[in-house]
């Protein structure tokens, strides 16, 4: 699929759904998000998450803490979006890129200005497992891109 903000054209592309507006945590975002939960089943470990950006939607810088093991897993699905680690070039995300973040860095990921944006998150198991949200990535910065 190539970038488009046409929401109804990235619908068609989008094959795990926009899901809800991403209210609990819309204070950490810049612009609409949704939220679609893709496995409710109390017993999996795994967070599984299919999340929708709006296009110029992104997250916070954040990052995912762990003492051992944690960290995310981004599996891009449609549309055209960012992902970014602290002093590092941001990364081009379309289907089928996959992302692994690490415990302890540092990132933040959204849809490309021009498009609508779709990955599945997955939260890596670990032991002390939390996230941080931290400031919003600048308005020039993200421009820049």
């Amino acid at each position: 699929m190539t970038a488009t903000t046409d929401e109804s054209a990235f619908a068609a592309e989008n094959a795990f759904g926009k899901g809800e507006p991403n209210i609990a945590y819309a204070q950490y975002f810049t612009g609409d998000s949704f939220l679609n939960n893709l496995v409710t089943d109390p017993e999996c470990v795994v967070g599984v998450h299919n999340v929708t950006f709006a296009p110029g939607c992104r997250n916070n810088w954040h990052v995912h803490h762990a003492t051992s093991g944690g960290g995310q897993v981004l599996i891009c699905t449609a549309g055209s979006g960012w992902y970014q680690e602290e002093g590092k070039d941001a990364v081009s995300l379309t289907p089928g890129v996959v992302v692994f973040t690490r415990a302890g860095v540092k990132h933040w990921h959204g849809a490309k200005a021009d498009s609508w944006f779709s990955h599945i998150a997955l939260g890596v198991p670990g032991e002390n497992t939390s996230n941080e949200w931290l400031e919003p990535v600048d308005d020039a910065h993200y421009a820049a891109l």
